[in-house]
């Protein structure tokens, strides 16, 4: 544990001057509790579906049970990582825990694709294999599945800005189609017999969840490697500085989001006379927030000629 010299040395150092971004490097409101909700629900009814699967002798429904327990250790996973996020720089963490989302997000994606694989290995097997399942508790408890889902998704979709969140509502978009598919496969299977709607639906699903989880995966990838925010254009970026008047060139340019949302700048400018900084910075400042929507800026100014 910190000192409290130690705690107050900390807490100057990350403070933000005047003139400064006001941007946060860590996440202070974002509410846990549309998370904790979807994570309630989602785990209530797998153990639901757990119960009526052996009473049943539904193996598609302990297979959707199995499916969401994954689903509610993401949502526990994204959970826990909105709540690391939230705590403020440290002496060893200067930027803060703000990634954690974006690992968590990744961390989803590739169970997400585990997930993904043993369905349609099962669906596989099961279009060779069909075993016998009785298709109106199928019809009764993935009906049930189908509006927690429902509710556990409108809940996700209110926090539009994490990337962790919307890796968790992945999770429960593939729950959702895969309680929809379940209700189609329980109806065909009451009233014809042929069991092998149930695989053939599966794989059908998988592919729409795997289109969205490589989404995911590519995007905390992109962030966690510290890549070029995609609604930015890196080589714009570079004229509209160079345009700015008393700037002759830009080099050791970086552009990248210290946390979803809030990109950062970093870089030089080679200037033709130092007495002018203070313009130019001024301009540059008004320049990246009122075009670009970057106010996390840090230049060093280099006169012309110098080495």
């Amino acid at each position: 544990m910190p000192s409290k010299i130690e705690s107050e040395h900390n807490t100057r150092l990350h403070a933000h001057g005047h003139g400064d971004a006001v941007h946060q490097h860590y996440f202070e409101n974002r509410s846990q509790s549309i998370l904790a909700w979807a994570l309630a629900l989602t785990l209530s009814f797998a153990l639901v579906e757990v119960v009526f699967g052996f009473l049943s002798n539904s193996l598609a429904l302990i297979s959707d049970a199995g499916h969401m327990v994954t689903d509610a250790a993401a949502l526990g996973l994204a959970l826990l990582a909105q709540m690391i996020a939230k705590r403020p720089p440290t002496a060893k963490n200067s930027f803060g825990f703000g990634r954690a989302e974006a690992l968590a997000a990744f961390v989803n994606g590739l169970i997400m694709l585990a997930v993904v694989g043993w369905i349609s290995y099962e669906a596989v097997q099961r279009l060779a294999h069909p075993p016998a399942v009785q298709g109106g508790t199928v019809m009764l408890v993935a009906s049930i599945g189908l509006a927690i889902n429902v509710v556990a998704a409108w809940v996700l979709s209110h926090d539009k800005e994490s990337l962790n969140t919307k890796a968790a509502l992945i999770h429960v978009m593939g729950d959702l189609l895969g309680s929809l598919a379940a209700i189609i496969s329980g109806a065909v299977i009451y009233n014809t017999g042929w069991m092998q709607v149930d695989p053939i639906l599966s794989i059908f699903v998988s592919l729409l969840i795997l289109k969205s989880t490589f989404g995911v995966l590519a995007d905390s990838y992109h962030f966690l490697m510290e890549g070029v925010p995609h609604h930015i254009d890196y080589v714009k970026i570079g004229d509209d500085l160079e345009a700015i008047a008393g700037v002759l060139s830009v080099h050791d340019l970086h552009i990248w989001e210290m946390s979803p949302g809030h990109p950062a700048l970093i870089g030089h400018l080679e200037i033709a006379d130092i007495s002018a900084w203070p313009r130019i910075m001024e301009s540059v400042k008004t320049m990246l927030l009122e075009i670009h929507n970057i106010d996390h800026i840090t230049l060093q100014p280099e006169v012309g000629g110098e080495n």
